[in-house]
């Protein structure tokens, strides 16, 4: 089991290209979940679950992180030299105690009456990033063609 690198998933390019996502839709809500090293995480994962991959205890758990994990605020979409971007702010847990390996970007829409759970991205943090009784923050790239979460090209 792994988390195995930074990924845009395999499910989320064809729901894409079948409109099924929308990043400036007040429909659209998008939610950042963090797992530990146990879970398996990766580009074909296609949808959020406490326990991807069948690990135990695979989503952080912590008391100040709930699962499912949080909103994020979409900074927008744009296209500028032929890149259309879009990306979050910056994303903080506070008062937890907790040690994450990486996460998974997804979509909760609301789709002919009930919400979607659609797996957007996956991050991997590069190695267990811990908070003590503290703040854990998610720091995203600049808005910005050559550094935003997600670009198509």
């Amino acid at each position: 089991m792994a988390i195995t690198t930074n990924a845009i998933c395999n499910t989320f390019k064809k729901e894409l290209l079948q409109g099924s996502h929308d990043f400036d839709a007040s429909t659209d809500t998008y939610k950042l979940a963090m797992y530990t090293s146990s879970a398996t995480l990766g580009k074909s994962t296609a949808n959020y679950s406490t326990n991807p991959g069948g690990g135990s205890n695979t989503e952080v758990t912590s008391s100040g992180y709930t699962a499912g994990g949080k909103a994020l605020v979409n900074q927008g979409v744009k296209v500028s030299s032929s890149i259309a971007i879009t990306d979050f702010a910056d994303l903080s847990f506070v008062g937890v105690t907790l040690t994450a390996r990486g996460a998974l970007i997804y979509n909760t829409q609301t789709n002919g009456g009930s919400n979607t759970t659609d797996a957007v991205c996956v991050l991997d943090f590069g190695g267990d990033k811990t908070a003590t009784a503290g703040t854990f923050t998610i720091q995203f790239p600049a808005f910005t063609t050559s550094a935003a979460i997600l670009r198509l090209t």
